[in-house]
């Protein structure tokens, strides 16, 4: 539990008298300001803050824990400082499903610790949305455009998708000409996005397809070997089959229908406390991402931080 940053919300709740007007000032969702307070009142071993419907009101425990939260406020700034003064350093823990991480975040996470030495990462791998908090992560990655809007996030990319198939599938069960023929297709469903309704569009015109899947997976690697194995169709990242599609492993059908893009988004507690090192990496992954444009069709790249196509 990040201690400092929950006796940071308790004296901002105090403060400005209510956790929506705390979670408004501190740029936070208000569930994270009441996970924060919780959390808090877990330390103190006792309740901090009467809650009535009207307002709130410190109990004597809590004025006695306000008091001392301000001067452990004014401590850690003073050593926050010194540690501004040094640069980014300190461990951070990232989450990213495993296809992004193998296709570019972690080559962008070695180029950045190569820039910024005093700094380390815990890489964690996980296909479910993460509680920060909770799990103590600093920054998820998430592809998706159905974020709650009470998260605090800032965007990175784009990830295009395509549909594909392995060579022996559409010998067996023949091409199809439109989206609406998927229908009839064995289909590979992504636990996580779309697993039984595919959107595209083609020009101005939008398509939502039913599909049914015989296989579904929360793990879009899992899908490619899937198709790869001509069990079916899978709408995967194009990033996390370019060397398949290039290879001809795998063949990408109905071009001329656009998957619905998704986000990519950086997730992160807040953007008021954030360490130099956390704001460091977010920087760096937006340019990553910004000057890297073909980061989705090449099969590696270098940690040297420029793309290479392989051998």
């Amino acid at each position: 539990m990040d201690r400092i940053t929950a006796a940071h919300v308790f004296v901002t709740i105090a403060d400005r008298g209510s956790m929506i007007a705390a979670a408004d000032a501190l740029d936070m969702s208000r569930a994270m300001v009441s996970r924060y307070l919780a959390q808090m009142e877990d330390w103190a071993g006792v309740r901090l803050i009467q809650r009535t419907t009207r307002k709130l009101s410190l109990t004597d425990a809590g004025e006695a824990a306000l008091q001392r939260s301000r001067a452990l406020l004014e401590l850690a700034g003073q050593m926050r400082e010194t540690a501004q003064d040094a640069g980014p350093r300190g461990l951070l823990r990232v989450s990213c499903a495993q296809s992004l991480g193998e296709a570019t975040i972690a080559a962008a996470v070695c180029a950045f610790l190569a820039r910024h030495p005093q700094v380390r990462v815990d890489l964690q791998i996980s296909s479910h949305p993460v509680h920060l908090v909770e799990e103590r992560i600093d920054l998820a990655i998430r592809i998706t455009n159905e974020l709650d809007p009470n998260l605090v996030t800032r965007p990175l990319a784009g990830c295009d998708s395509v549909l594909c198939a392995a060579p022996a599938y559409l010998a067996a069960h023949g091409m199809p000409a439109h989206v609406d023929e998927l229908a009839r297709h064995h289909c590979l469903g992504y636990a996580y996005f779309g697993k039984s309704l595919w959107q595209f569009s083609r020009g101005d015109e939008r398509f939502a397809v039913p599909v049914s899947s015989r296989f579904s997976a929360n793990e879009s690697n899992v899908l490619r070997a899937a198709a790869i194995a001509g069990t079916g169709i899978s709408m995967q990242p194009r990033y996390a089959v370019a060397p398949q599609l290039a290879s001809g492993e795998l063949i990408a059908i109905l071009q001329g229908f656009e998957p619905q893009r998704l986000g990519i988004h950086a997730v992160f507690a807040s953007r008021r406390q954030m360490s130099p090192a956390l704001r460091a990496l977010l920087d760096f992954l937006v340019d990553w991402f910004a000057h890297n444009p073909q980061w989705q069709t090449q099969a590696g790249v270098s940690t040297e931080g420029g793309w290479k196509n392989p051998a």
